[in-house]
């Protein structure tokens, strides 16, 4: 027996077998339906699409060059081993490649939920607005929103590297299910914006530059400071949320984090999150800053009665208290930094800050209420700000935010949607068959 004549035979048959199995992984817009509001950005789609197809036709030439390279001299001269080392690689390549797809099948597969999936192509236009900074200081990339399970969002940022290689071409944003649906989901969504935004204005390198230049003289400010600098990714990312909701911000990042107490005062210098405890009170140190109101005093003082620290060792109560200590001065540098991303703007000034006061957004609230219909001309980002005041206001109740989120969000799923249609509409020939129209209406529906 010729074994390594039956062992060329062999690999060639399985990459045949590979070459068939990666021809059934199709593109989304074939296999995915969903209705047309609750569909991703077109920016969104294609750059999904066109990442995944490349890496398929990258590998598909591969194993078409490995095929040809077995019966080839060079083929036939190496050993059985070498044949087999070829193969390996190629299959461990096919793994990449489907594991990068369910990355954004996860994500997909939701929008064809009722309700969840338009919800979700809501969640992406408030996404889309929180990213969106007046000056022009970045080429935003597309968002995807999907639910999960757990308490906590994650993001898999643009531009950052996926599994086997390359860079994801838009950002995947994890969202808890449990929050599904009422204010308190922004305040998730936009603190996972602001890693975007952070990253994309190279926020946390500059901040850290400005942490090093504060020398303390005592030391218990030196190690507040030093857990500060350890901890900025995240707060800057609480600083976005702050800065574009208010108190819906914080309100939603206390049921994030309310916790057994054990978790609440846990401080871990190796954990890029502050500590729960201290979390919430620099909330409300940046909604103070940024938006002066007593409502402020009154969430720090019902954090500190929900969890007390007089059960706490020494040691922790030490450090607590420096964290505090240097709040004011903390929240008062971040606010002003200035780093060159801005040209010449301080954070506080580049992010949307103006007419979102809590007085602001009292204000529109009870316009919104005369005026029905009003609250659809709002950013969508100002409309969860000004429920979330309302909310702890006492002039809006659970049940009617919930509706009222409801709505919205389906609102601007299908406002997307429709001017999505439109553009297609404007872009195409004039004197274009009409009767290709219910074919392009289908193809809309599994978008």
């Amino acid at each position: 027996m010729d074994v390594g004549a039956v062992a060329a035979q062999m690999l060639a048959d399985e990459a045949r077998a590979l070459l068939a199995r990666l021809a059934r992984v199709k593109p989304f817009a074939l296999q995915e339906t969903m209705v047309p509001a609750a569909a991703l950005s077109t920016e969104a789609q294609t750059g999904i699409e066109e990442y995944l197809a490349r890496g398929r036709r990258e590998l598909k030439a591969k194993i078409l060059e490995y095929v040809a390279w077995l019966p080839s001299a060079a083929g036939e001269s190496s050993s059985a081993a070498e044949k087999q080392h070829r193969f390996t690689a190629l299959r461990l390549r096919f793994n990449v490649v489907l594991s990068q797809f369910e990355i954004f099948s996860s994500a997909l597969t939701q929008r064809s939920e009722a309700e969840t999936g338009v919800w979700l192509a809501g969640l992406d236009a408030v996404a889309e607005d929180a990213l969106r900074l007046d000056g022009g200081y970045y080429d935003p990339p597309p968002l995807v929103c999907y639910l999960d399970r757990g308490m906590g969002a994650a993001i898999r940022r643009a531009r950052t590297r996926l599994p086997g290689g390359g860079t994801t071409p838009v950002a995947i944003i994890r969202v808890p299910r449990e929050r599904m649906v009422g204010s308190g989901i922004a305040s998730s969504l936009i603190h996972e914006v602001g890693h975007q935004g952070a990253a994309l204005l190279d926020l946390v390198p500059s901040l850290r530059a400005a942490i090093a230049t504060v020398h303390p003289t005592r030391e218990s400010d030196r190690a507040a400071w030093r857990l500060w600098d350890r901890w900025i990714s995240e707060i800057v990312a609480d600083f976005w949320s702050v800065s574009t909701l208010g108190v819906a911000a914080t309100h939603g990042l206390m049921n994030v984090v309310s916790l057994p107490r054990a978790f609440v005062f846990r401080i871990d210098a190796e954990d890029p999150h502050p500590a729960p405890w201290i979390r919430v009170k620099l909330s409300c140190a940046m909604g103070r800053h940024l938006f002066p109101h007593p409502q402020w005093e009154a969430i720090d003082k019902t954090w500190e009665a929900l969890y007390p620290t007089s059960w706490l060792d020494r040691d922790r109560r030490r450090i607590l208290a420096a964290l505090e200590a240097t709040l004011p001065a903390f929240v008062a540098m971040l606010a002003a930094h200035c780093p060159r991303s801005l040209r010449g703007r301080s954070l506080a000034e580049a992010m949307p800050v103006r007419g979102r006061a809590p007085a602001d957004l009292a204000r529109i609230h009870a316009e919104w209420r005369r005026r029905r219909g009003a609250i659809k001309e709002a950013r969508p980002s100002l409309v969860f700000a000004v429920l979330g005041q309302a909310k702890v206001d006492g002039a809006l109740a659970a049940e009617a935010e919930a509706r009222t989120v409801g709505r919205m969000l389906t609102h601007w799923a299908l406002t997307r949607a429709l001017d999505g249609s439109a553009a297609c509409a404007a872009a195409r020939p004039r004197g274009a068959n009409r009767e290709r129209a219910p074919a392009e209406i289908a193809g809309a529906r599994v978008a």
